[in-house]
């Protein structure tokens, strides 16, 4: 059987909120991406700028088989680095990405731009 999503990636930390329930509800397996010393195996980090700086995201190496189709849930898509950097983290492990969704979009700051080349869905854009 061929599936739209094989496993969601949630966003620290809300993106746990909407990540989890839609993971269910697809009978797909969830994957925590997170802040740095959070999670307890072996992982993998990949860093990215923001406005005042840089952040890091982290996920198990074990998390994602390669060829599984992943839907990345967040709860606000701002400038687009984090997900982005969640993005590269799926593709190092060999995961394809299916999609970014995000709850909210903000679209005065351009993080679809950043997000070229993946399917972007939200729920309720803002104009700035």
């Amino acid at each position: 059987e061929s599936r739209a999503v094989d496993v969601v990636v949630g966003v620290e930390s809300r993106g746990f909120i909407f990540g989890m329930p839609l993971a269910y509800n697809l009978g797909v397996g969830f994957v925590p991406v997170r802040k740095p010393g959070k999670l307890p195996a072996e992982k993998i980090s990949e860093s990215y700028t923001l406005e005042y700086g840089t952040n890091t995201l982290e996920i198990h190496v074990d998390a994602i088989e390669t060829g599984q189709r992943v839907l990345v849930i967040d709860d606000l898509l701002a400038t687009g680095g984090t997900a982005l950097a969640t993005c590269r983290l799926v593709e190092r492990l060999g995961g394809v990405v299916a999609g970014c969704a995000f709850a909210i979009e903000l679209n005065f700051l351009h993080g679809r731009d950043k997000l070229h080349g993946y399917d972007v869905y939200s729920i309720v854009q803002v104009e700035g």
